[in-house]
């Protein structure tokens, strides 16, 4: 299976100038995607891009990854419906910094592939000159054309975002003719700055270059995909961890996950087949999403981080152990029980012996009364750091806090109560 064979099997493939699958089955090709530094780290619809140029190196192919400081300066206004706020070049350095620092955990440049910043040709290039070297060759009429354009004329778009994609294009000339780059990839909304990339290889220098895209991720229901109440899924652990990055997939509808196993893992056709089969005999058992957000989780925040996220979902939702949540870091505590009643009470109440019923019912309101309590209990629907308390007479001791200060409390089946103790 070739590249492009590949990529069609997965649901990866939109559209591409033609010749571009023969040129990638007859020679070992240079190709890039370029990176905007709009943000601090890259999210899970970045993934797409990345897991493109991954594929293409496992094909024997070189990537090229770009990252724009100088296009970041700009902003696309591809598919967007008003201008985008100018960010600070101290922002964007930041940006980029963290952006090269993610690409280099996925794409392996100790062998071929190669890291670039176009800042490094447009830091020196005059307006002048770039007017007079580049854009001469693009009518303004060419440019109207493309739909990034077009469907900005009503409400506005100003000259510097006009000029991006003219950018952008140069980007590729300066690839094809320095890096050997003969094709650009990307998502199926910069099809027309690709192809003004190729227009100007051909424009400028009689050469030929080539463009494929992928298709923008949906979700089923019509929603964006990558977004939650929370916002964006970041890739970066501080801005999403990896709890919540493996809980978002799964809780992935059975549509998305059948296509999304296909997009963001490296699982084989055979493979893939199989998993869905053996989802389609047990729905309930979640069978792809759990696969789908171990491999994704695994790939973007590692082994011993996927661990915790599961450990942490069979503490909340399943029978975890309180060996489980002991070996949980602090940070990831309190990640998952974001939201959860969280209440802070002194550690003198531990170190007296405070009868439980008092420490619940009286000190926090978990229960509105003693005899509430004392009957949950002799319900056996009580449970402390995940283990069953079934003495109404007896309180928990100083030294079974989890990381020194926290006590999770269970009423009932669904409900938690975290304490915190200083």
């Amino acid at each position: 299976m070739n590249f492009v064979e590949e990529l069609r099997w997965r649901g990866l493939l939109h559209d591409m100038i033609p010749g571009t699958e023969e040129l990638l089955s007859k020679e070992k090709v240079a190709a890039y995607i370029g990176f905007d530094p709009t943000a601090e780290s890259l999210h899970i619809g970045s993934m797409v891009q990345i897991i493109l140029l991954m594929h293409l190196q496992r094909h024997g192919h070189t990537p090229i990854a770009l990252v724009g400081g100088a296009t970041g300066m700009i902003g696309d206004p591809s598919f967007k419906s008003e201008e985008r706020k100018m960010l600070s070049e101290d922002t964007l350095q930041r940006n980029v910094a963290g952006i090269e620092a993610q690409l280099r955990r996925f794409i392996d440049f100790d062998k071929g592939a190669q890291l670039v910043n176009n800042y490094d040709w447009f830091k020196d290039f005059s307006f002048l000159g770039f007017m007079r070297e580049v854009g001469k060759h693009i009518s303004v009429n060419y440019m109207m054309a493309k739909d990034s354009v077009k469907k900005r004329l009503e409400t506005g778009i100003s000259f510097t975002e006009f000029s991006y994609q003219l950018i952008q294009g140069y980007d590729f000339y300066w690839l094809w003719k320095n890096k050997n780059a003969k094709l650009q990839l990307g998502g199926s909304d910069q099809w027309g700055n690709i192809v003004t990339g190729t227009e100007l290889i051909r424009r400028m220098a009689g050469g030929e270059a080539y463009a494929l895209t992928v298709p923008l991720v949906t979700k089923a229901d019509g929603s964006k995909f990558g977004k939650t109440e929370q916002g964006n899924v970041w890739l970066d652990a501080r801005l999403t961890s990896p709890y919540q990055f493996y809980q978002f997939w799964l809780n992935t509808s059975d549509e998305d996950a059948e296509k999304y196993i296909k997009i963001f893992t490296f699982l084989s056709k055979g493979e893939i087949e199989g998993l869905i089969a053996t989802h389609l005999e047990n729905p309930a058992a979640r069978v792809l999403q759990k696969k789908l957000g171990e491999e994704i989780t695994t790939l973007v925040h590692g082994k011993s981080e996927l661990e915790s996220a599961i450990a942490a979902t069979q503490i909340l939702f399943g029978s975890g152990t309180t060996e489980q949540l002991s070996a949980l870091p602090e940070a990831t505590l309190l990640q998952i029980f974001e939201g959860v009643p969280h209440y802070m009470l002194e550690k003198s109440l531990l170190e007296n012996s405070t009868n439980i019923l008092d420490l619940l019912a009286v000190h926090t309101p978990v229960f509105e009364s003693k005899g509430e309590a004392r009957k949950m209990i002799q319900q056996n629907a009580l449970s402390l750091n995940k283990a069953k308390y079934t003495d109404p007479a007896g309180a928990p001791a100083a030294d079974s806090l989890i990381a020194g200060k926290y006590l999770l409390v269970q009423k009932g089946k669904k409900n938690y109560y975290l304490l915190q103790f200083s």
